[in-house]
């Protein structure tokens, strides 16, 4: 096996994984609670972008009610955002599971 061939292949891969790291930075992932009204919103690098929450949900007396679609929502946005980013490395690593 050639070294420097297989150094070369290497350096490759990981320009390839620094650019799709930043293209998965830009790329977003929405997830939705009661039926759209508490929406949030995560990039590909983890991160949490925007929460929105429509007023007919907020019920001073029923504070844990919101906290559970919150709650929800950023889950569901960060598991999708997740899966986007493995998805993406995967076809830049061939399946290899390097780690982000």
């Amino acid at each position: 096996m050639n070294l420097n061939k297989l150094m070369k292949q290497a350096q490759a891969m990981q320009a390839s994984m620094a650019s799709a790291q930043a293209r998965l930075a830009e790329q977003e992932f929405t997830a939705e609670a009661a039926g759209g009204k508490v929406k949030a919103t995560a990039n590909g690098a983890g991160d949490i972008v925007s929460l929105s929450i429509d007023p007919s949900v907020v019920d001073p007396e029923d504070a844990e009610f919101l906290q559970s679609l919150v709650l929800k929502a950023v889950q569901d946005a960060l598991k999708g955002a997740k899966s986007m980013a493995e998805a993406e490395m995967r076809k830049v690593t061939g399946g290899l599971g390097f780690p982000m």
